[in-house]
């Protein structure tokens, strides 16, 4: 029987260390977990939900997939139920990155290097590239994956660095420009066509926030430049 995962969560699992102890937060039906499972990469899933019913899912998916035994299914509020003696890897995969940044900020032994993060937000990016780069949170790696038409950033981090970004770096990180993923081009176009209506909006307004407006106008015009710059490279290879 074929598992039903998405290409967003596959993406999120291509990301994870082989052999890796995960915990998967927010796991809703545990699909992450039992394909790494089921692809023998890892040993062990610690699956976490806020609420009853998804985790039960999870728990009749692995039982029916044949990995349960390999499972632990945890009702968690974030990391607070997590033991971080069994887990060396958090997934957040699917929730806004505000909320990530929420739940990693309220947990203490995550700010160790010896973790590894998994972080594909549905929702403000660009918020938790920040939050992460002004509390010592590094991102090593960012991908992209399309999943019924939208465009989905993956990103592996590790506590350790900080590392300030500007507004531009902010939607599209250097490490994402990096990556050689042919989605790019298109994310970079998407991103500029967004900036710029979201500066002509606060610029229509009756009183126009003038700090806000000129982090949009700089981000925009750095991702102008990025797709300049990509554009040519691309070329030049």
């Amino acid at each position: 029987m074929k598992l039903p995962i998405s290409k967003r969560l596959l993406c999120c699992a291509s990301q994870v260390p082989d052999g890796a102890r995960v915990a998967d937060i927010g796991t809703d039906h545990g699909y992450l977990g039992i394909h790494l499972l089921m692809e023998n990469r890892i040993p062990y899933v610690m699956a976490c939900d806020l609420r009853e019913k998804p985790l039960q899912k999870a728990v009749e998916n692995a039982q029916l997939y044949g990995v349960k035994d390999s499972m632990d299914f945890v009702l968690s509020d974030g990391l607070t139920n997590v033991d971080p003696e069994k887990i060396d890897t958090v997934v957040m995969a699917g929730m806004g990155g505000d909320l990530m940044g929420w739940i990693l900020a309220a947990c203490a032994w995550i700010k160790d290097e010896k973790y590894t993060l998994i972080l594909q937000p549905q929702t403000d990016g660009q918020g938790l590239r920040r939050w992460l780069g002004q509390n010592s949170f590094c991102i090593e790696r960012e991908t992209l994956v399309k999943d019924g038409g939208f465009l989905y950033t993956v990103m592996r981090v590790r506590y350790g660095k900080s590392m300030q970004l500007s507004p531009g770096q902010q939607f599209a990180s250097p490490w994402l420009l990096a990556s050689g993923n042919e989605l790019v081009p298109e994310y970079l176009q998407r991103l500029s066509d967004s900036l710029q209506q979201t500066a002509a909006g606060i610029r229509m307004a009756s009183s126009p926030d003038a700090e806000k407006l000129r982090y949009y106008e700089q981000a925009a015009k750095e991702i102008q430049e990025m797709i300049q710059n990509y554009v040519n490279c691309q070329t030049d290879t």
